[in-house]
């Protein structure tokens, strides 16, 4: 029992210790400002201890945080007629035998001068949805990603760009 009390104590000290670090601020030889808690032996006699305290969220202004985000998410899908545009979308589903893949591209459903913009930002978001599964690190997007996907225009040029 001892021993257990033992273990529980020092873990306990671990994560205080943890939570409590200290975080040190000092610049370089090239000018770059540099906040960590660990600090190179170069610089350790100019670093400066700073209060990371004052970085912490406080739960209130969490809160502010988590409304203005469900505001901006419904006025997005108030502007645009789908549900949650913003989210990593999940690559197509296959529907057909007809490509190996067992993928359809979506019917080409271009945008014209008479386009509304309620439609034209749900074409766009559609759009979008479709290609981000073929995006890559580097921003790029895949070749297959073409075949697959229309590519819509960004209304924001017609209709400007989304006030929320």
């Amino acid at each position: 029992m001892p021993r257990k009390l033992i273990v529980g104590a020092a873990l306990l000290g671990t994560l205080v210790a943890t939570q409590a670090s200290i975080v040190y601020r000092w610049v370089d030889d090239q000018g770059h400002t540099h906040v960590s808690d660990v600090v190179p032996t170069k610089y350790r006699k100019s670093a400066k201890a700073i209060d990371s305290s004052q970085f912490e969220v406080s739960p209130e202004r969490k809160k502010q945080a988590d409304e203005h985000a469900a505001r901006e998410k419904a006025a997005a899908e108030d502007a645009t007629g789908q549900k949650n545009p913003g989210s990593p979308a999940s690559p197509p589903k296959p529907s057909s035998a007809s490509d190996p893949a067992g993928f359809v591209k979506r019917p080409a459903q271009g945008v014209t001068d008479s386009t509304d913009c309620g439609t034209w930002r749900r074409l766009y978001a559609e759009s979008q949805a479709c290609f981000g599964p073929y995006r890559n690190a580097t921003g790029g997007i895949k070749s297959e990603a073409f075949e697959r996907c229309t590519e819509i225009p960004s209304p924001d040029y017609k209709c400007g760009p989304l006030r929320y």
